[in-house]
């Protein structure tokens, strides 16, 4: 049985029921969640400390809510902003001669499985080599089919600058593949 968001809201918002809440918060949104970070970071490990992270904020800053979006958009937000703290925390600590984004295609391929396609390690390379902005709105319209409406509301920007980022995304990604791909 899935729980709805308005019981989990109401769940956290009281005292006696608040560890209840957290762990069905965490029921809920654990899979998503994790699979959101985990396209924007690509290691697995530093993924799953990262939505820890991002449970915790949640925990933290409940009071926080207002309610006047949905509880996954809030969610989203949260774990957006945990996981581009944690790409900058690997961007300083990667030596000064390394490209981020030559290391970041780099960790694509060592995390992926060795019977994957080559196309799907071009596409993921490709949105690797993407500007961080361009990079998040594709992966969350792409991956999440979430409307422009919320990813406006995750990413903090307008639709229609949301949509000019998602249309140059496919461009550069389309483009990539073609030039990489080799049959």
């Amino acid at each position: 049985m899935k729980i709805k968001d308005a019981e989990i809201i109401s769940l956290m918002q009281n005292p006696r029921t608040l560890e209840e809440g957290v762990r069905a918060l965490m029921d809920a949104y654990q899979s998503r969640l994790y699979w959101h970070i985990r396209r924007i970071i690509v290691d697995g490990d530093l993924a799953q400390d990262t939505l820890q992270d991002t449970f915790i904020k949640a925990y933290q800053n409940f009071h926080q809510f207002k309610n006047d979006s949905q509880l996954y958009t809030w969610l989203y937000r949260i774990a957006t902003n945990e996981a581009l703290q944690q790409i900058n925390k690997m961007k300083k600590m990667q030596k000064s001669d390394e490209d981020p984004e030559y290391y970041m295609q780099n960790l694509v391929a060592d995390n992926t499985s060795g019977d994957a396609e080559e196309i799907q390690i071009l596409l993921q390379s490709a949105i690797q080599s993407l500007p961080e902005k361009q990079k998040l709105v594709f992966m969350m319209r792409y991956y999440d089919d979430l409307p422009y409406e919320e990813i406006s509301k995750i990413v903090d920007m307008s639709v229609g600058t949301l949509k000019t980022n998602y249309h140059y995304a496919k461009q550069k990604i389309e483009e990539y593949i073609k030039e990489n791909y080799e049959r």
